[in-house]
């Protein structure tokens, strides 16, 4: 692979993060802006109850003076394009400040220590779930697509049609009336009882409450994953070279797994790498319906709150994770396929 082509891509991953980024301080920046002013005025107001024995109008002054020093301090005194350059600056460098509202379950209002908080249980849920989907979804895809019109690939057609047609919150308020409610084997929301055990009970507590959720989003997901992978398997398997693998003798088995999964697998990888760093963004119906406290709850709060600080940070940060994704995507294409040249003279 061609060096000068990654450094080429990653310089332009690095510039569309940074168009994106001053995009969302432009759209956001009047909220932003009034956000900023409140905390000042709160944190001036904290400063001025430990100020005593001074009379009202230098204590006034004092006053005005702490607020135009932060004020200062935030860049709110500068040109408009100015205050953008900088907003931009400070989210692209994670110095993301204080939430106006929001606090993490340690009463910590750092943005950083917020969505920290919810990333590892996004990450635990919907990260298992690609997982699974991947593992199971693409040797299934391969077998439907080795017996077409067989009962898999007639089944795994119907599923997709069916599951992808859906609406996600009625199929969560439908597992959790059948399985927490009717059922009793799983709860019915949350990442812990109330009060959590101790110990390795409270891992099972957690995998308990992980369950249903993951369960859920795995059903969704996976015979729409299945169909993907047979339609790209299926379609592959009537190229030239794999007629022609046939015809020396060279076993089935090794001609699906040898020959079509490779030149398939850039399309496969495209599905897996792209729902790996989604995943990351969460999702604010499924984490809603099962009170689940990850990114995507998390931001569904911030726009209620008006969380300015917040909604930059988790906007940013899942932004950031799906232009590397689409990176790595760029990379992986000249490993995986030898027929595709990256970065090379032609």
């Amino acid at each position: 692979m061609n060096r000068n082509y990654v450094i080429k891509r990653a310089l332009y991953t690095f510039l569309m993060y940074v168009v994106m980024v001053t995009t969302f301080s432009i759209l956001f920046n009047n909220v932003a802006e009034q956000t900023m002013r409140a905390n000042i005025e709160e944190q001036v107001q904290l400063e001025m109850r430990n100020v005593k024995n001074v009379e009202p109008e230098a204590m006034a002054k004092l006053r005005l003076d702490k607020i135009q020093i932060k004020v200062h301090q935030n860049h709110l005194d500068e040109p408009l394009v100015s205050r953008i350059v900088w907003r931009t600056i400070d989210t692209i460098t994670f110095n993301f400040r204080n939430s106006s509202g929001m606090k993490a379950s340690n009463g910590d209002r750092s943005v950083l220590g917020i969505i920290a908080e919810a990333v590892p249980n996004t990450l635990a849920l919907f990260l298992t779930e690609v997982v699974l989907v991947v593992a199971i979804g693409v040797p299934l895809g391969l077998y439907a697509a080795r017996k077409p019109n067989g009962l898999l690939d007639r089944t795994s057609s119907s599923l997709a049609m069916f599951t992808q047609g859906l609406p996600t919150f009625w199929v969560g308020m439908i597992m959790i009336m059948i399985f927490s409610y009717g059922a009793k084997w799983f709860p019915s929301g949350g990442v812990h009882s109330n009060p959590p055990p101790e110990g390795i009970f409270y891992l099972l507590d957690y995998l308990g409450h992980l369950a249903l959720p993951l369960i859920t989003m795995t059903l969704i997901g996976l015979w729409g994953t299945v169909y993907l992978v047979r339609n790209i398997v299926l379609s592959n398997l009537q190229e030239d070279y794999i007629m022609a693998a046939r015809s020396r003798g060279i076993p089935e088995g090794k001609v699906l797994l040898g020959h079509t999964l490779r030149s398939s697998m850039p399309a496969i990888m495209t599905i897996a790498v792209l729902s790996l760093f989604s995943s990351i963004s969460g999702n604010i119906i499924v984490e809603g319906i099962f009170g689940w406290p990850g990114i995507g709850n998390q931001y569904f709060v911030a726009v209620q709150q008006n969380d300015v600080p917040v909604l930059m940070g988790t906007l940013s940060i899942q932004t950031l994770f799906n232009v590397v994704g689409f990176f790595l995507l760029d990379i992986l294409y000249g490993y995986l396929d030898p027929r595709i040249k990256v970065g090379g003279k032609a």
